[in-house]
Parts: C-alpha cells; sequence; structure tokens
C-alpha cells in the first residue's frame, strides 16, 4: 500500500484568520452603533423633558390669571432636580373691541389686551454643571383678554 503524504499550505488557517477578522470588525462596528444610539436616545429623552418643561410652563403661566398690562410678569418653576422652567408674559397691545356685530364705528368701551407668553425650559442631565446631554425648549403662545376699555389720560 503507497500512501503519499500531501503538503497542506495553510489555506485553512488563512481564511479561517481573515473570517476571524471579519467578524471582529463587524462587531466593533455594531457595538458602536448601539452606543452613538443610546447617547441619541438619551438626548431625545432630555429634549423631551424639556419641551414637556415648556409647556408646563406656558400653562402655569396662563392659569395665573393676573395680566400686568404695565410691566412684565416672570415666573420661574422647578420641575424636578434636572428640569427648570421660565415663563414671562409680556404685554403687547391693546385694541377696541368693535359693536354692533364687528362694525368699525363707535368702540363699545370693552378692550382686548394682547400678551405673548414665552417658556424657556432647560433640562440637565446632571445638575451640577453643563454636559453635551443638555437639552432647552423655548415655547410661545399669544393670547387676548377682554376687559373694560383703559381711560385715556
Amino acid at each position: 500500500m503507497n500512501i503519499k503524504i500531501q503538503r497542506q499550505d495553510g489555506a485553512a488557517l488563512v481564511t479561517g484568520l481573515i473570517l476571524l477578522v471579519v467578524i471582529t470588525v463587524l462587531a466593533i462596528s455594531g457595538m458602536n452603533t448601539a452606543t452613538t444610539e443610546l447617547a441619541m436616545a438619551r438626548n431625545n429623552q432630555n429634549y423631551e423633558n424639556a419641551f414637556q418643561a415648556a409647556e408646563t410652563g406656558l400653562e402655569n403661566a396662563l392659569s395665573q390669571g393676573s395680566f400686568n398690562t404695565l410691566a412684565n410678569t416672570n415666573l420661574v418653576t422647578n420641575i424636578n432636580a434636572n428640569d427648570t422652567v421660565t415663563s414671562v408674559i409680556i404685554f403687547e397691545d391693546s385694541t377696541l373691541v368693535p359693536d354692533r356685530a364687528f362694525s368699525l364705528g363707535v368702540g363699545s368701551g370693552v378692550a382686548a389686551y394682547h400678551f405673548n407668553t414665552i417658556a424657556t425650559a432647560e433640562s440637565k442631565r446632571d445638575t451640577g454643571g453643563t454636559t453635551d446631554r443638555d437639552a432647552s425648549a423655548v415655547h410661545s403662545q399669544s393670547f387676548y383678554v377682554v376687559g373694560p376699555e383703559a381711560p385715556t389720560l
């Protein structure tokens, strides 16, 4: 019996190492993608916190019911340890409300007082300082209040 021993050139070893390198590169790429997606989710969550805090600031400003035509009204609300909102109510102008089915004739002694409310909210990831994960949101809403016409001086 003649047995011929063939010499192998290490093709299986080279192929295995190449596949191992490809799998390692894919694993590292997957970890980087997952880390980036986690950071994006945290940033989005902080922005949503700031958005909701700004909405809360608008609600607080509108529900307080005392609207000053001579000076701005400032309200500061601490939502929690990380979220704060500052609201300001600004008097814009007053217009006469026409009488008799909106005719443009003589006013009825009733005026519409126009205000603008701006709520600025900040959501901080760390209460001790500023980080790249902090978020802020600004919301504004205009409204008017109908009341007796102010006397002219």
